[in-house]
């Protein structure tokens, strides 16, 4: 039997014997939210300032900085976000049956936008710092095999370390990665890695896979194929890198939640497994088997 074939039916095996707790194996720094009044970003200011390159997850105002008694620090890029104003004076009762008034003293909501930098864009006094929550951090070295694994990846995506998300973007065909520090240990790490890399393999320059070349919605069937996919992928990866048995149990749920979405069709998961192997070869720069 080959590896894809045992690792496949220890999922299937670990499946059929209950659900772990999906997988997200570094430290969360949280939403993001204003430094001065502690109080959390909404709305699409939520993914404004969670797609940036910084794991602090505290911002402010160029003012505000100042207030605190420091600066922004000198060509420092500033972000965006947003917020809907309310305009309109009140009415009076004697306007209240007047067409006119009425439509006059309507309130209105306006669409307004400020700009905020992230706390490691700023140089403040240490006492501001001294009262901020710390973010808990790992010390662990990376693995030799996982490391070579993704360096001879062939026609590879650029891999950046920024933020405290993990994901692929085929727009600018890049894996963006926490911090290492971020990760819970060093195997957990190397899985994040490898779910993504398997991501990448989708992009039209490589095996051109519908849930990475079309436009699929967050829980639509495509993504959650593309989810198996990369997730089954990274565990036959683990595999070859001798770490499979620290992460299984967390890929068997990752896995779990999204065949839950569909409903658990095993035979997906078969095909997902296909489809897997497939994407596994490209990184390791294998023929696939049978050929």
């Amino acid at each position: 039997m080959d590896i894809y074939a045992m690792v496949t039916d220890e999922i299937i095996n670990l499946l059929e014997n209950g659900v772990v707790p999906w997988r997200r194996p570094w430290t969360s720094t949280g939403l993001p939210r204003n430094l001065v009044s502690k109080k959390p970003y909404r709305g699409v200011n939520v993914f404004l300032l969670s797609a940036s390159k910084y794991v602090s997850p505290f911002w402010l105002t160029y003012r505000q900085a100042t207030e605190l008694g420091g600066h922004v620090r000198k060509g420092e890029e500033s972000t965006l976000i947003v917020y809907w104003k309310i305009e309109g004076a009140k009415r009076s009762t004697e306007d209240l049956d007047t067409e006119e008034n009425d439509e006059k003293n309507r309130r209105r909501f306006l669409l307004r936008y400020y700009r905020v930098f992230n706390l490691e864009q700023c140089e403040l006094p240490q006492t501001v710092f001294d009262k901020l929550p710390k973010i808990e951090t790992h010390q662990h070295d990376p693995i030799e095999a996982v490391e070579k694994i993704i360096a001879g990846m062939p026609n590879p995506p650029e891999i950046v370390r920024a933020g405290s998300k993990a994901f692929y973007s085929p727009i600018t065909d890049r894996v963006t990665l926490p911090p290492r520090e971020l990760f819970i240990s060093a195997e957990e790490e190397a899985c994040t890695a490898a779910h993504e890399l398997s991501h990448s393999t989708g992009h039209e320059k490589r095996l051109a896979r519908e849930g990475i070349t079309e436009l699929a919605p967050f829980g639509s069937p495509v993504y959650s194929r593309e989810e198996l996919v990369a997730e089954l992928s990274a565990a036959y990866l683990c595999a070859e890198a001798g770490i499979s048995n620290a992460v299984i149990h967390n890929q068997a749920a990752y896995v779990a939640g999204w065949l839950k979405k569909l409903r658990d069709d095993r035979k997906l998961l078969i095909h997902a497994a296909g489809q897997a192997q497939r994407a596994t070869d490209f990184i390791l720069n294998r023929k696939p088997s049978g050929q």
